[in-house]
């Protein structure tokens, strides 16, 4: 009976790369981790250092999964168990680059919309001190809706993008196991 996640003590390459379970996700990865990338940086960045830390985990994340698919699609890997290590060493720490990305961004994103809603409030005597909690003291409260809706999108599939990279992590290690 064929398996899904390929035989026992073999990486495939080339088109069988798109038949089997754990890498058919390289290209949903991809396409997801690019649609997060652009949703954050269509928005304003700011908080910069947050904000910036999401970008380099989308960028990160999507340059060597692209190289990764690129190492498996050629056949550099050559069928041994270190490259399968790797790709579970690999998909495992960006799914926590990925996880702590997207906790960041709904914070963010949250903090954002608290603020709107204190603003749109003109009867809150609390403001300023939200205001100073939350240490945006150069936030431009003018932002638009679109923009609240772009971070909430980007919150969305950032989540989902994480919940992929670990789907990854778990077959890959069912593949290695298999070594």
């Amino acid at each position: 009976m064929a398996s899904n996640t390929g035989q026992a003590g073999f990486l495939p390459s080339g088109a069988a790369l798109f038949c089997t379970i754990p890498d058919i996700f390289y290209l949903v990865e991809l396409v997801f981790g690019g649609l997060v990338l652009c949703l954050v940086a269509s928005t304003k960045l700011e908080p910069n250092n947050p904000q910036a830390y999401v970008i380099f985990v989308t960028i990160f994340c999507f340059i060597m999964t692209f190289i990764w698919l690129i190492v498996f699609a050629t056949g550099s890997h050559r069928s041994r168990s270190s490259w399968a290590s790797a790709d579970v060493a690999y998909h495992g720490f960006a799914s926590l680059l990925y996880l702590s990305a997207s906790v960041l961004l709904a914070l963010i994103t949250i903090q954002y919309g608290t603020l709107n809603n204190i603003l749109n409030d003109s009867t809150n005597i609390f403001f300023n001190e939200i205001f100073n909690l939350l240490s945006l003291n150069n936030l431009d409260f003018s932002r638009s809706q679109l923009n609240y809706k772009l971070d909430i999108a980007a919150v969305v599939f950032s989540f989902f993008t994480t919940l992929l990279y670990v789907i990854h992590t778990i077959f890959s290690a069912l593949r290695w196991k298999s070594f």
